[in-house]
């Protein structure tokens, strides 16, 4: 391995940015469980429940890049891999001129569906709809920004330059969260709300813009757009926007179709479980972030590291997530009465459990998603969410009018189940001339599933309490024997040995 592909996929750098992508996506989700309760109280359910659809919206504009920021991380990490550094000016700025077009495109479409979802789709009180109307105007105006930042922040992750992209990443999402609380004591309208975080998207996409002139010194002066460039990033981009817009879609329309069928104080009990136990995926996602590129650069030209990170990865989520899920699924309905009080836990308590088990389960998925992508062949994630989309949607609307909010909980449950278990055997086709199908993957999630399935039925707190260790003391030996390979065990090995107080 060359010292620039070492930079790219070597292990330790690796591994060091996935340390700064979980702070990157940590550090706001400890600041949303003190903020979230002050929100709920100074904006009431309703408006709440509008603010929760309007952080959706902020980070699902990025579909309008038609792919292309992503299109652009794997280019870039492919070129960089290949010693092409000539090549990457002209198609940054390629890809951010058709990006440019893109979200100025983007504004005006949002623009002008904003009176048709706040008076006919959501089910939005009448006094609330002229301040929902202009915030809805607010977040289109943010698109071309919010499509800039993700082809600024690809460039960045492209080099493997996750410090920097933490940098701004961190602030940013903690703001995403404060900045509304610190608009409360003057105002409970959505208008100043959503104002504020469409001003903190703006100055962080000047710190990246600014960060990506350092990273990439020669965009200063090697000013050009190629038209031969335009194809391939159209080609990758294309497949991308399809699951750039179905996948969000699948993941949030629930929402949509709670506030058009039941009420948004419904949307309230809901999107809250839901927009804490998904911040899990912050393992998942800071893993596959930096991964992604990795499995770009490494694919073609050493396939064998590229299932060696892959087969390390699902063991690394599993271990990291399946402790933390127990526990919610375990307790949900105590630490939901104790955050947020009685009233929000009987309505909550099995939407938690059941979101919290399709979290653990969709985590997996990051790995096979991110091989299948990074090999080229995002068509494939495409079409398995063409295909899933209208059922989920039937069976969604359908669970939905049956009961309720648990109704949505279920059918998303069941739709990354699928999802997860068709990722994993494209993946396993992509890979299986270096890395042969074992069956110990599948008995380990069969019987994790199980215990968690145990963790919603177990009534009273002593039994939860001794529930909760005999599985822990199991998943500990299990992991230690089984999961984990012999270096992996040297290495914690040497690492506790270096802790003076345990020698």
């Amino acid at each position: 391995m060359s010292d620039k592909q070492a930079n790219l996929i070597g292990g330790h750098r690796l591994a060091r940015n996935v340390v700064w992508n979980l702070l990157g996506t940590g550090a706001p989700l400890l600041v949303a469980i003190v903020a979230i309760p002050l929100l709920i109280e100074g904006l009431g359910t309703a408006r709440f429940g509008v603010l929760t659809i309007a952080w959706m919206v902020v980070g699902y504009f990025s579909l309008f890049d038609l792919g292309l920021g992503r299109a652009l991380t794997k280019l870039v990490a492919e070129k960089l891999g290949k010693g092409q550094d000539d090549e990457i000016p002209a198609l940054i700025w390629t890809a951010m001129s058709l990006m440019a077009a893109l979200g100025v495109l983007g504004a005006i479409v949002v623009a002008a569906l904003s009176p048709w979802l706040v008076g006919s789709v959501l089910k939005i009180p009448m006094e609330l709809q002229p301040e929902t109307l202009t915030a809805f105007y607010l977040l289109a105006a943010s698109i071309p920004i919010v499509i800039g930042t993700t082809g600024l922040r690809g460039i960045l992750e492209a080099h493997q330059r996750f410090g920097l992209v933490n940098a701004v990443r961190i602030p940013l999402g903690i703001f995403t969260f404060l900045g509304p609380v610190a608009v409360l004591p003057f105002s409970n309208s959505l208008v100043p709300v959503v104002a504020v975080l469409v001003i903190a998207r703006l100055v962080s996409s000047g710190v990246y813009a600014v960060l990506c002139l350092k990273v990439e010194p020669t965009l200063r002066h090697s000013v050009s757009i190629h038209r031969a460039m335009v194809r391939p990033l159209i080609s990758f981009g294309g497949w991308m926007t399809v699951t750039n817009v179905v996948g969000p879609l699948m993941v949030y329309m629930d929402r949509f179709l709670i506030g058009a069928v039941v009420s948004m104080t419904a949307v309230a009990y809901y999107a809250t479980p839901h927009e804490i136990v998904t911040k899990l995926k912050i393992i998942p996602g800071a893993l596959m972030g930096v991964l992604f590129p990795a499995f770009a650069a490494a694919f073609g030209h050493n396939r064998a590291r590229a299932a060696h990170l892959f087969n390390r990865s699902v063991n690394y989520i599993f271990l990291s997530l399946f402790p933390i899920v127990l526990i919610i699924v375990t307790f949900a309905h105590e630490g939901l009465t104790l955050w947020l009080g009685s009233e929000f836990a009987e309505n909550s308590t099995v939407v938690l459990q059941l979101l919290a088990i399709g979290v653990f389960i969709n985590s997996h998925a990051h790995v096979p998603s991110g091989l299948v992508q990074g090999a080229g062949r995002p068509d494939l994630t495409a079409k398995l969410h063409l295909i899933e989309l209208p059922f989920y949607l039937l069976t969604l609307w359908w669970l939905l009018d049956v009961y309720g909010i648990l109704g949505a909980a279920i059918a998303w449950v069941a739709r990354v189940a699928f999802d997860t278990l068709v990722l994993f055997i494209l993946a396993h086709r992509l890979l299986s001339s270096v890395s042969p199908f074992s069956l110990r993957p599948v008995l380990m999630a069969s019987v994790a599933l199980f215990a968690l399935a145990l963790g919603i039925v177990i009534q009273g707190l002593a039994t939860k309490g001794l529930f909760l260790l005999l599985v822990m003391l199991i998943f500990a030996v299990v992991s230690w024997f089984i999961i984990l390979a012999e270096d992996e065990r040297d290495m914690i090995r040497r690492r506790l040995k270096a802790i003076p107080i345990l020698y």
